[in-house]
C-alpha cells in the first residue's frame, strides 16, 4: 500500500505563486507516472500535468507555461511549481502516482492523495 500526503497549498492573489509538493511512503518498489489532477466546485477532476520516470511532462493547456512540474525519483516525490495564478486555478489538487509495491515482481496500482486546497483571489 502507498500513502500519498500533498502539502503546499494555501491562497494567494492573483499573479502569485505557490509550489505544491506530494510524497509517497510504503513498501515502494518503483514509481512511473506521477501527476497533478484539479478539481474546482462544480467540475470533474482533470489532469493539469504529468511526469514520466523518464522525466517526459505533459500540461493541459490552460496552465502551460505557467506550472512546471518535477520529481524526486529518490524521495519518490513530485512538484508542482504554479506561476502567475489566476482566479480559475482555484480548486482541490489531488496528487496520483502509479506505483509498484511488495515483494518480487511486485505489483503496479495507482494511488490518490486527499487534495490540498490552493485558493487564487481577485
Amino acid at each position: 500500500q502507498v500513502e500519498l500526503v500533498e502539502s503546499g497549498g494555501g491562497s494567494v492573489q492573483a499573479g502569485g505563486s505557490l509550489t505544491l509538493s506530494c510524497a509517497a511512503s510504503g513498501s515502494i518498489i518503483d514509481i512511473s507516472v506521477m501527476a497533478w489532477y484539479r478539481q474546482a466546485p462544480g467540475n470533474e477532476r482533470d489532469l493539469v500535468a504529468s511526469i514520466t520516470s523518464g522525466e517526459r511532462v505533459n500540461y493541459r493547456d490552460a496552465v502551460k507555461g505557467r506550472f512546471t512540474i518535477s520529481r524526486d525519483n529518490v524521495k519518490n516525490m513530485v512538484y508542482l511549481q504554479m506561476n502567475s495564478l489566476k482566479p480559475e486555478d482555484t480548486a482541490i489538487y489531488y496528487c496520483k502516482q502509479r506505483a509498484r509495491t511488495g515483494k518480487g515482481w511486485g505489483r503496479w496500482d495507482e494511488y490518490w492523495g486527499e487534495g490540498i486546497e490552493g485558493t487564487v483571489s481577485s
